[in-house]
C-alpha cells in the first residue's frame, strides 16, 4: 500500500463533486414542503479555510471611489494608519482566482456597513465598526457613483456571485453591541436605510445606555451596560432595537451571505444572543455563525458558558496564545503550551468548529513576535492540521507585517503589497486546504497526542478509518521513536516536503526531523455516502472504557429499535461522540431516536425520556447536535 500525495489529494471529478456534495450541500426548500427547510441544519464549516480580510487594506480595484464623502479621510501616502487606504469590494473580487487557488474557501470580510463619515484623533472608521446604517454599504467600498443601497449595489452583487460560482462563502463581519463614537459632537446617529431612527444625545425611545465607559474589566455589569472605549452601547432590552438589528441582518443574508463573524459577544448577555441566533437561524437555517469573545480561554467559566450556550461557536484565543507562546515567543513550557489547551477541549460542546488563528487586526501579527518564516511556517500548518476551522489573516501567506510601535493595531494593517503565488506558505496552504476537504479526519475527528517535548510535538487526527498524522520540531535535528501512529501499516509519503516514511505495526521507528521541519502523513478510508447524511453529535456523556454512544430508531439505518443493531457514533473527546449516519431508504421521513450505550458484559444503558423526533430532508447534510438524558 502507498500513499502518494497525488493519490491522497487528487480525486476525479466525479468523486469531487459527490464529495463537495455530501459536505456542502443545502437544501432549497420548495414552496410545498417548508418542513424540509426547518429540518435543513448549517453547512459544514468545520472543513473550510477562511481568509480574513481588512477590506480598506487589501487592494485597491477602483480608485474612482477613493476621496469618498469626505476627502479628508482618504491618505493616498499610505502613511497615515488612520486613514481610508483605497480598498474595496472590486479589489476583492479582483484577487478572487488568487484566493481560490491558494486554497481559500470562506472570505471573512471586515463590516461593509456604512460607516460615520468624521475622524476622532485622526482615526477615520477604515476598520468597519462605527456603524451609522446597518442596511446601507460603506460607499467608500463600493464603486463610484454607485447606490450603497443593499438591494441595488452591483458590486456587491458580482462579489457574491464570483465567490459563489468558485464554490466560495462569504462570512460577514457585523457588530451589535455598539454604533459610533463622538465624533466632532454626534455620537450614536443611527439610520435605518437612509432614515434617521436614534440619536445617542437625543435619546427620546431608550436606543443606547447612559452608564459611562468601562472602568473595571472584571466587573460584568460594566461589560454588559456600560460603553466600550466610548462607542454607544445599544440598549438590547429595547424591542425596536432588537427588531432593526435582526432585519438588517436578514437582508444581507438573503442577498448571498453565508456566515456571521460577531463583534464584542461578551458584551451583551448570552439571552439576547439565544434570541438573535434563533431568529437569524429559522430565516436561514444553514447560516454559521461565530463570535469574538476577546481573549477567552477554556478555563473561562464565562466564555465557555457562552458557547456552549449562546448557539454559536467562538474565535479561539486560548489556542492563538498558546501558539503564540510556544513558537513566536519560544516560552518556557514548549508545545506543552497548545497541548494544555487541547486537553481542555471537553469543556466545550463543539471544540471542533472553534476557530483558531495565530494573530488578528488586534494584536501584533506573528512575525512582529518572530520574524523567522520558517516558525512562521510551522504555526500556519499547525493549525490547518489542527482541530478547529483555520483563519488566516491577510497577507500572512506574503509575509506581510510591519513593527512600527511592535506591531500593534493600527500597524497591524498594512497595505496588501504582493501577490506572489510562489511562496512557501501559499504552496502550503494550497496541500493542506485539499487535505482538510479531502481527508475528513482532519476536519471532522478526534485529535490525539503522540510524542510531545519542549520542541517536538506529534498528533494524530482520527475518524472511522481515515487518519492524518503530524510531527513537527521547532528545534535542531532529533531521531525519535513513535510507538503507535494509528496508521494502516505500508509506506507513506510525506504531504509537504515528498519524504517516504515505512509505518510497520502502527509505529514509526527511527523518525529523523531536521531543524524547523513539520511531516504530515494522510491514509483516507471509506467516505460516508447516502442521500441524506446526518451528522449527529451527543454532548455530555459519561463513558469507561469499552462503552460505545449508539444512536437507535425505528428506521432499518437506525436498527428498528433493535439496539444490537443500532449505528454507533465515535469518541471526540470526554464531552463529545460524533458520526455520520446515511439515510438511504428513511430520507425523506420521519423518525423517532434516541442515544444509547453498548456495554461489555452488561444491558444497554438508554436515555430516560421520549423518543427523538426527527424530519429528513430527501436528500442532502443536516446535523443533529443533542444532549444525553439521563
Amino acid at each position: 500500500m502507498v500513499q502518494t500525495p497525488d493519490s491522497q489529494l487528487k480525486v476525479d471529478s466525479t468523486a469531487a463533486k459527490a464529495a463537495a456534495g455530501f459536505y456542502t450541500k443545502e437544501v432549497t426548500p420548495s414552496k410545498d414542503a417548508d418542513f424540509e427547510f426547518l429540518f435543513t441544519r448549517a453547512i459544514e464549516f468545520r472543513q473550510e479555510t477562511i481568509y480574513f480580510i481588512i477590506v480598506d487594506r487589501f487592494n485597491d480595484g477602483d480608485p474612482d471611489n477613493n476621496l469618498g464623502p469626505n476627502p479628508a479621510l482618504y491618505d493616498p501616502t499610505k502613511q497615515k494608519w488612520g486613514k481610508y487606504w483605497g480598498g474595496d469590494l472590486q479589489g476583492v473580487i479582483d484577487k478572487l482566482d488568487y484566493l481560490k487557488n491558494m486554497g481559500v474557501t470562506a472570505i471573512w470580510l471586515s463590516p461593509l456597513f456604512e460607516q460615520v463619515e468624521e475622524s476622532q484623533f485622526d482615526f477615520a472608521a477604515m476598520h468597519g465598526y462605527w456603524t451609522k446604517d446597518f442596511k446601507r454599504i460603506n460607499p467608500r467600498l463600493v464603486n463610484s457613483n454607485e447606490s450603497t443601497s443593499l438591494f441595488e449595489c452591483n458590486v456587491f452583487n458580482r462579489l457574491i456571485e464570483e465567490m459563489h460560482k468558485r464554490g466560495m462563502k462569504l462570512i460577514l463581519d457585523i457588530v451589535c453591541n455598539h454604533s459610533s463614537p463622538d465624533v466632532n459632537g454626534h455620537k450614536g446617529e443611527l439610520y435605518d436605510d437612509g432614515v434617521l431612527i436614534a440619536d445617542f444625545y437625543n435619546d427620546v425611545n431608550n436606543w443606547y445606555y447612559h452608564n459611562g465607559e468601562i472602568t473595571d474589566w472584571e466587573d460584568e455589569w460594566q461589560l454588559l451596560y456600560c460603553e466600550l472605549s466610548g462607542l454607544a452601547t445599544f440598549n438590547e432590552s429595547n424591542i425596536d432595537y432588537r427588531n432593526y438589528i435582526k432585519s438588517a441582518i436578514k437582508q444581507w443574508l438573503d442577498r448571498g451571505v453565508d456566515a456571521l463573524r460577531v463583534d464584542t459577544v461578551k458584551h451583551l448577555p448570552v439571552w439576547f444572543w439565544q434570541e438573535f441566533v434563533g431568529d437569524i437561524q429559522t430565516h436561514k437555517p444553514s447560516v454559521f455563525i461565530f463570535g469574538e469573545w476577546g481573549f477567552s480561554k477554556p478555563w473561562d467559566g464565562k466564555s465557555v458558558n457562552f458557547t456552549n450556550k449562546s448557539g454559536m461557536s467562538i474565535l479561539d484565543f486560548a489556542l492563538c496564545e498558546g501558539v503564540r507562546a510556544a513558537l513566536a515567543k519560544n516560552s518556557e513550557g514548549g508545545f506543552h503550551l497548545i497541548q494544555d489547551v487541547l486537553n481542555l477541549d471537553r469543556l466545550y460542546d463543539r471544540a471542533t468548529e472553534l476557530i483558531t488563528f495565530i494573530d488578528n487586526h488586534d494584536m501584533p501579527r506573528f512575525q512582529s513576535l518572530n520574524s523567522d518564516p520558517e516558525i512562521l511556517r510551522l504555526a500556519v500548518n499547525l493549525i490547518m492540521t489542527s482541530r478547529g476551522i483555520p483563519c488566516i489573516y491577510y497577507g500572512t501567506e506574503q509575509y506581510l507585517y510591519n513593527n512600527i510601535n511592535g506591531g500593534n493595531d493600527p500597524y497591524n494593517r498594512p497595505m496588501m503589497e504582493k501577490w506572489d503565488m510562489d511562496t512557501q506558505i501559499y504552496h502550503d496552504l494550497q496541500m493542506l486546504s485539499k487535505l482538510r476537504r479531502i481527508n475528513p479526519a482532519v476536519s471532522l475527528g478526534s485529535q490525539v497526542q503522540k510524542y510531545i517535548t519542549l520542541d517536538v510535538y506529534c498528533y494524530v487526527r482520527r475518524y472511522r478509518d481515515s487518519r492524518c498524522f503530524v510531527a513537527m520540531n521547532k528545534g535542531d535535528y532529533v531521531k525519535i521513536d513513535i510507538p503507535s501512529t494509528d496508521l494502516e501499516d505500508g509506506e507513506y509519503r510525506c504531504i509537504l516536503s515528498g519524504r517516504k516514511f515505512e509505518i510497520k505495526n502502527g509505529q514509526l521507528l527511527g523518525l529523523e526531523l531536521k531543524k524547523k521541519e513539520m511531516i504530515i502523513l494522510s491514509y483516507l478510508g471509506e467516505r460516508v455516502k447516502g442521500k441524506t447524511i446526518a451528522r449527529v453529535q451527543l454532548n455530555g456523556v459519561e463513558t469507561k472504557f469499552g462503552e460505545t454512544v449508539v444512536v437507535t430508531g425505528d428506521c432499518p439505518e437506525l436498527g428498528n429499535w433493535d439496539i444490537s443493531k443500532a449505528y454507533p457514533l465515535e469518541y471526540i473527546n470526554s464531552n463529545t461522540w460524533f458520526a455520520e449516519i446515511p439515510f438511504n431508504e428513511s430520507a425523506g421521513k420521519a423518525i423517532a431516536y434516541k442515544y444509547a450505550m453498548w456495554r461489555e458484559n452488561q444491558e444497554p444503558l438508554r436515555e430516560n425520556l421520549v423518543n427523538r423526533r426527527w424530519i429528513l430532508v430527501p436528500e442532502g447534510t443536516v446535523k443533529w447536535q443533542d444532549n444525553w438524558v439521563y
